[in-house]
C-alpha cells in the first residue's frame, strides 16, 4: 500500500497590482505599448504592463506610474477595463493577486524600458489594438484587449 501524504496548507498572500492598456492614434489605427518579460520557466511573453501598488497610491496612480516605468510612455487614464484575479503558489507560500486594468490614453515619451526599476520589462514595442488577441500571452489580457477595442471603436 502506497504511503499517504498529507497536504501541507501553505499561507495566503494577498498582492495588488495595476497597469494595462496605454494607446495612442497612429496611421489612423490605435496601437497600445506592450511589454516582454520573462515567465516564471524562462520565456519571453508580450503581456500588458503593470506593478504593485505603492504606500497609499490609488489603483488609477499605479496605473500611470507603471506603465511609465515599463514602456516609457506616460499616460492619462481614461477608464476601468476591469479586474483579474488569479492564484499561483511559490516555494513557502499562496499568492491571491488581484490586478487592476485601466484604458490610458497616451500623452508623452518614447518607447523604451530603461525606467524599469525591476528590470523585468525585456522589450517594448507598439502594436496595433486589433492585433493585440495575437500577440499578448494571457487570455484575461487578450479579452481586455478586445474590451478596449471596442470602447475606442465607439
Amino acid at each position: 500500500m502506497p504511503a499517504r501524504t498529507h497536504a501541507v496548507a501553505l499561507p495566503v498572500v494577498d498582492e495588488t497590482s495595476a497597469g494595462g492598456l496605454v494607446v495612442a492614434r497612429q496611421d489612423g489605427h490605435y496601437a497600445a505599448a506592450v511589454i516582454a518579460r520573462r515567465n516564471r520557466a524562462g520565456r519571453l511573453e508580450w503581456c500588458l504592463p503593470k506593478g504593485h501598488l505603492e504606500g497609499d497610491e490609488t489603483p488609477e496612480e499605479a496605473a500611470v506610474r507603471e506603465i511609465a516605468e515599463e514602456t516609457g510612455i506616460t499616460g492619462q487614464v481614461l477608464r476601468r477595463l476591469g479586474v483579474i484575479d488569479y492564484w499561483f503558489s511559490g516555494d513557502e507560500h499562496r499568492v491571491h493577486k488581484v490586478v487592476h486594468h485601466f484604458l490610458l490614453g497616451a500623452l508623452h515619451g518614447d518607447l523604451t524600458v530603461e525606467n524599469d526599476p525591476d528590470g523585468e520589462a525585456e522589450d517594448v514595442e507598439w502594436v496595433r489594438v486589433a492585433d493585440l488577441s495575437g500577440r499578448l500571452a494571457y487570455p484575461n489580457e487578450r479579452r481586455l484587449a478586445g474590451m478596449a477595442l471596442t470602447v475606442l471603436d465607439d
